[in-house]
């Protein structure tokens, strides 16, 4: 399995690929230069339970870890995960 990220400045995703198949993908969209919201995550029926959708989520936590800004988890299943994680807290963007 290969895990992928693309960004086009105004949306991206990071997305997990399986002998040519999407076997996962989490997108996001910029709110600005400084936070971007991951708005939808999903796995593909045949890789569920297999922890996909949370090494999405840790590499979005990297990303944002390693350029200095900030996380809205709105998508339901990222934001389970930051409310359960509490060493993601440093990118969790608060209001």
């Amino acid at each position: 399995m290969e895990l992928k990220h693309k960004d086009n400045g105004e949306k991206g995703a990071f997305f997990i690929r399986d002998e040519g198949h999407r076997a996962a993908e989490m997108t996001y969209v910029w709110m600005n230069d400084n936070v971007f919201i991951i708005d939808h995550t999903e796995v593909n029926l045949r890789y569920e339970g297999q922890g996909l959708g949370k090494q999405l989520v840790a590499e979005a936590v990297e990303f944002a870890r390693g350029r200095g800004i900030k996380i809205l988890p709105l998508c339901p299943f990222a934001r389970a995960v930051f409310d359960k994680t509490s060493d993601y807290n440093d990118v969790r963007f608060t209001r």
